[in-house]
């Protein structure tokens, strides 16, 4: 009785495998390794249907013995065979994961290419265009100083005077941040010197920068990269660390070009930044950045304990 109720649940859950494995070779496009083990499923259902009826005879049928053991051997051989041609699929899902990080990667330069083309155009744009008007405004403004004498007139005009100033200032700092001409001529290890010479101006902070890449230039696309990366770590420091100091050091040894970041900030617990939605997008962006040219991101933090940042790209 126990055997026969083996019997039964065999025949049962391998008509259920014949049954799940031919419904899926549709999904495998009907490759020959699929068809293979499916039909290998499905005589091996049928042998056991023979075992069941073979059980009911209770002498065992010579013939049917015979019977029941080639198709033990076709099982086999169709195991064997599905086996070893089953890898065709593998190196399928393999080619598929392949081009689609490709595709991503193609997708996020793109994205990234197009971002910086319409920083550089809106940065011209400003400072070709309202530049010039400021200027030209600056100018009038002193062709008319002659002409007032009231002390009244002369301290509203020196103060649009000094309004005009800050205004082109400011636009000239708006349209080198938007697109870096320092980067552009002179490389990354002079636009992050230069980024961070501004801020030491502003005693609010100390950037300690080092490097020994002061003539090496490196791809277009990789110095854009490290260099907004370096410039969102420095402002996620200002904005939200609390710290006092920050050491950049910008290497390149052989074919690496490393950019380590430290701050003496609280720090946090890194842990966090996949349980809240915004906190850490711009970590996030700088690590979506990073892998579009095959580089990588690394970020350390212990609360109370500051914040370290590595970040290392093939040349």
């Amino acid at each position: 009785m126990i055997r026969l109720i083996a019997l039964v649940i065999s025949i049962v859950l391998q008509i259920i495998a014949a049954s799940v494995a031919l419904s899926f070779m549709k999904l495998t496009k009907y490759r020959l390794s699929w068809i293979l083990l499916s039909l290998a499923f499905v005589f091996m259902a049928v042998r056991k249907i023979i075992q069941f009826f073979e059980f009911f005879r209770g002498t065992p049928s010579v013939t049917w013995q015979m019977i029941d053991e080639w198709i033990g051997v076709l099982i086999s051989f169709l195991i064997i065979f599905g086996v070893i041609l089953i890898r065709e699929i593998f190196f399928s899902l393999k080619r598929a994961e392949t081009d689609r990080t490709r595709t991503e990667k193609r997708v996020l330069n793109a994205i990234i290419s197009t971002e910086e083309n319409e920083r550089r155009r809106f940065a011209k744009d400003l400072h070709d265009g309202l530049g010039p008007i400021l200027s030209t405004v600056k100018m009038s403004l002193s062709s008319l100083s002659p002409r007032i004498s009231d002390s009244s007139g002369v301290v509203i005009l020196n103060n649009t005077n000094y309004l005009i100033n800050e205004a082109i200032s400011t636009i000239k700092d708006i349209s080198n941040n938007l697109s870096p001409h320092v980067l552009t001529n002179f490389g990354l290890a002079s636009a992050i010197s230069a980024f961070t010479s501004k801020i030491n101006q502003t005693k609010a902070i100390e950037i300690d920068f080092k490097s020994n890449m002061e003539d090496v230039r490196l791809e277009n696309d990789k110095e854009v990269v490290i260099y907004r990366a370096a410039c969102e770590l420095i402002n996620n420091s200002i904005r939200h660390s609390g710290a006092s100091r920050i050491e950049i050091e910008l290497n390149k040894n052989e074919k690496i070009v490393t950019l380590q970041f430290y701050d003496n900030g609280r720090g946090f617990d890194t842990s966090s930044l996949s349980l809240e939605d915004n906190k850490g997008m711009g970590l996030s962006n700088i690590e979506t950045r990073v892998k579009t040219v095959e580089g990588v991101f690394i970020l350390e933090s212990t609360p109370g304990k500051g914040t370290s940042a590595l970040i290392k790209v093939i040349e």
